[in-house]
């Protein structure tokens, strides 16, 4: 019996270890049905199976037969959702969004024939999406979506094009990501890893097929023999099908001789616990976190630390131990702690790799596509021309994509080991045990105040757990806050036989300013003083002290209830301040070149949700005042010229400066062609398409500009820098607290941000919404939870491990303060960190100002919250 997939006839697939979602992907080529949890929670993979939503990634392929099957592609990209969608910007990477697409679909035809063209509220959306999650966060734009196309406004082509230039590709799943690219006769790679904390590997035995043969393995682990965290690759095994592939996988064995291993913070530091790392080599190739160099500290035994920034700290340390000797009612020290936040973007680690007469051909999902050009050309021995990077797409990352990760390994040498293409792709359970976390902390902070309220000394002590890996800076972060009084703080790092930490969305600053931002709040109770007015005689910055200003009139705090609350539901407001340095990638390029008279526009930079692809043309074209539209825009690809990598808030601001230049190289190029060229201003279309016509092969590359104070640092590895200056933030956060059932509702956010000039305004404020977004999630929800007697990550899939929904977020207003960085080239810097760093101590400090009890623990957790009220 056939099945019709997006109306046409094909025959029922008969393999029963293949599901729905794997039969239209790799059979039938309709990729825009995405695999992402493997367990029906995120909706990644929605289709509709006779006119209804399904989770194809649970159903067999062989229940199709005799259905009719609507795929993301079958919409035709016509749909009043699709067009909503891409108009309001309800996405960022797009991995999701083809899924949240063909559930809306089918929401906004029901909601219109029983209502007419009216808009649903927040909660009608919310709960008709509720199986669908976008860990990027662009629900403020798909909130909007959905209702404009409720209410009949996208029935017709939309006038203005899109905000974002790859909108319709990825609202139609046009959009080719990572695992997408399968050529003929791809085999699939499994990893295999390691099922003990802390283990010398003797021997790894491969599997053999039926005639005794070996099947195709690869060392993953080099020279150094020691597993040391439960989940760390090992081998990695091929077979032409993924089920041939997990069973070849399941039937490796492994020879190890155990170690005695430690698995928690604990156990870790007690007096003679078992080392992590044994030797002063090993520390020094432990794996880091952050996302700068990590600098030198101390060791002693699993502790490493402290590294110390101090300005007058002595001064700072008798102050405050002279204050707790007299119990100084002016002194605040408390302790706070966060749990384990992991990336888990919801596109997978995955890499395809070929050979070709001595050439690598490599799709890689990466936050750094010119990174990995450089490190796989290092790791293998090929001349750069002959590794062929591609990233076209990429589907978050948040951090964790940023090196060259045990997929990328294990597909090239698979693929030069069985002499054909190989997909290896991380399934849910891997992403979440070992391709990333924010480590949790333990935090102590300490300030003190004279009889006048001011700042008279600061002191953070903060502990990584970060598993085996280390690079704690949250102290450090604090060491930029409030001004210049005395200060010492401290990092330490624990080691434990648990999975590294990678860099995540502003690394150290949230659990800094978990913190911090509370125990602000705490001084201002103590000082009997507004928290707004505190901040604002404590802040020296002049970028936070103008959202202060703002926040003043800002009826969400200005009307805010005061004194004590009463009743089963209470309402609370709370804000906090954050900051972050500013970073730049100093050899950002712009390549432009003329060809078949247009203009093409190429980078070896990558997009993972920011827009950068959009950036690039709109730059370009409103520098030479020309329609953007007429661009074509390449990036993702490792031929290119240098792009930045996406990671440090440094994109934007590398890469604008740079495409600035092309096009102000290409004018005066265009101008030795075309006397009509004007040297300034638009150029008029006719002027600008007989100039293109009569240059054709022109080829310009534009530079990012030199800061016009200098830089603070030179340019470090990685193509980082420092430079002068710190954007700022300010969250305000509305909550409703349920004292009886412990839940806590946020309701409204306002966000300020300082970060220079906005580029593209619509898409830089989904990034800002994304973030109260994980903020959110970081302060309610995430955890990852580990058994404390094995290693074994419990929490790892999506059903374990919650992430905010669309009924979890708060309405969201974003506020861009654009002055203060006129000396850096284009104006503006990136704001993707500093977005997210304040969240969720502005959400701590509502739920102190609702319920009277100051919660230190993060997540806020029913369990924590039952009953706690003043």
């Amino acid at each position: 019996m056939d099945t019709t997939v997006n109306g046409a006839p094909t025959p029922t697939p008969d393999e029963p270890e293949v599901n729905a979602a794997e039969h239209l992907r790799d059979t039938l080529g309709l990729t825009g049905t995405k695999i992402a949890c493997g367990s029906g929670v995120c909706g990644a993979c929605t289709i509709l199976v006779d006119g209804s939503p399904t989770a194809s990634c649970l159903l067999p392929s062989a229940h199709l037969a005799g259905r009719s099957v609507t795929t993301v592609e079958g919409l035709g990209g016509d749909h009043p959702v699709q067009r909503a969608f891409a108009a309001h910007d309800g996405l960022q990477c797009g991995y999701c969004t083809p899924g949240f697409v063909v559930e809306a679909s089918v929401f906004v035809d029901a909601w219109r024939a029983e209502h007419g063209d009216t808009a649903p509220d927040r909660d009608t959306i919310a709960d008709a999406l509720a199986g669908h999650l976008c860990r990027c966060g662009a629900y403020e734009g798909i909130f909007a979506a959905v209702a404009a196309a409720c209410a009949g406004g996208f029935d017709t082509e939309p006038v203005e094009a899109p905000p974002r230039a790859d909108a319709p590709a990825k609202v139609t799943g046009r959009a080719r990501f990572t695992g997408d690219h399968a050529p003929p006769g791809t085999w699939t790679g499994v990893i295999v890893r390691s099922t003990v904390p802390h283990a010398r590997i003797l021997k790894v035995r491969p599997a053999h097929d039926d005639g005794g043969a070996e099947a195709p393995l690869v060392d993953l682990l080099g020279e150094d023999r020691t597993v040391r965290h439960v989940g760390q690759a090992i081998a990695a095994v091929a077979a032409p099908t993924p089920a041939e592939a997990r069973r070849v996988a399941a039937a490796v064995q492994v020879d190890l001789e155990p170690l005695p291993s430690v698995t928690t913070v604990e156990a870790a530091r007690r007096p003679g616990a078992p080392l992590v790392y044994r030797t002063k080599a090993e520390r020094a190739a432990a794996p880091a976190y952050g996302e700068a160099p990590t600098p030198r500290a101390p060791w002693n035994g699993n502790v490493r630390g402290p590294g110390v920034v101090s300005w007058r700290g002595p001064t700072a340390v008798s102050r405050l131990r002279a204050a707790r000797l007299r119990e100084d009612p002016r002194l605040v020290a408390e302790e706070y702690t966060t749990a384990t936040q992991v990336h888990t973007p919801l596109e997978p680690h995955v890499s395809v790799a070929s050979w070709e007469d001595g050439h690598l051909h490599l799709h890689v999902s990466t936050q750094a596509l010119s990174r990995i050009v450089d490190k796989v050309a290092r790791r293998w021995d090929l001349p750069r021309n002959r590794v062929h990077v591609v990233a076209e797409y990429v589907g978050g990352g948040f951090g964790a994509k940023g090196a060259l990760s045990p997929d990328t390994v294990a597909a090239v040498e698979l693929a030069r080991l069985v002499d054909a293409p190989v997909r290896v792709s991380l399934e849910r359970s891997e992403e979440m045990t070992d391709a990333g976390h924010r480590p949790g902390n333990r935090t102590r902070v300490a300030l003190l105040a004279d009889s006048e309220g001011d700042l008279r000394a600061l002191a953070v002590d903060s502990v990584g757990d970060g598993g085996v890996s280390v690079g704690s800076n949250v102290a450090t972060f604090a060491a930029l806050m409030y001004g210049r009084s005395p200060r010492r703080v401290r990092d330490f790092d624990v080691v434990t036989n648990r999975p590294p930490g990678e860099p995540m969305r502003g690394p150290g600053g949230p659990p800094m300013a978990w913190a911090l931002e509370q125990a602000v709040d705490t001084m201002a109770l103590r000082l009997g003083e507004d928290p707004l007015a505190l901040r604002r005689r404590w802040d020296g910055n002049p970028k936070r002290r103008a959202l202060y200003e703002r926040v003043a009139d800002l009826p969400l705090w200005r009307d805010r209830p005061r004194g004590e609350r009463t009743g089963r539901f209470r309402r609370g407001v709370g804000l906090a301040a954050a900051g972050w340095p500013y970073l730049l990638g100093p050899q950002a390029q712009v390549e432009l070149t003329v060809r078949g008279g247009d203009l093409m526009v190429r980078s070896s930079t990558q997009d993972i949700g920011t827009g950068i692809r959009t950036v690039l043309g709109d730059v370009i074209a409103d520098r030479l005042g020309i329609d953007a539209t007429g661009l074509t825009v390449e990036i993702g690809h490792g031929s290119s010229v240098h792009g930045t990598g996406s990671f440090g808030s440094r994109t934007t601001t590398s890469m604008g400066p740079a495409a600035a230049d092309a096009a102000d190289r290409l004018r005066e190029a265009l101008r030795e062609h075309s006397p009509d060229v004007p040297a300034s201003g638009p150029i008029p279309e006719h002027t600008f398409k007989e100039a293109l016509s009569g240059a054709e092969g022109l080829r310009v590359v534009g530079e990012r500009g030199l800061d016009r104070w200098g830089r603070l640092t030179p340019n470090m590895a990685g193509d980082l820098a420092v430079g002068r200056g710190m954007s700022g933030a300010v969250h305000v956060m509305e909550v409703e607290v349920d004292t009886l059932l412990g839940r806590v509702r946020p309701t409204r956010c306002w966000a300020g941000i300082a970060a220079g000039r906005i580029y593209n305004e619509r898409m830089a404020r989904n990034q800002c919404e994304g973030a109260v977004v994980q903020g959110v999630g970081y302060a309610l929800f995430e955890e990852r939870r580990d058994d404390p007697h094995t290693g074994v990550v419990l929490s790892d899939d999506l059903e374990e491990y919650r992430l905010p929904g669309l009924g979890d977020v708060p309405e969201t207003e974003v506020h861009f303060h654009q002055e203060g960085f006129e000396h850096v080239p284009g104006g503006g810097i990136g704001l993707g960190e500093v977005s997210v760093v304040g969240v969720a101590a502005a959400l701590g400090n509502a739920v102190f100002d609702a319920t009277g009890i100051r919660h230190h623990d993060l997540p806020l957790r029913p369990d924590r919250l039952i009953g706690a009220t003043r």
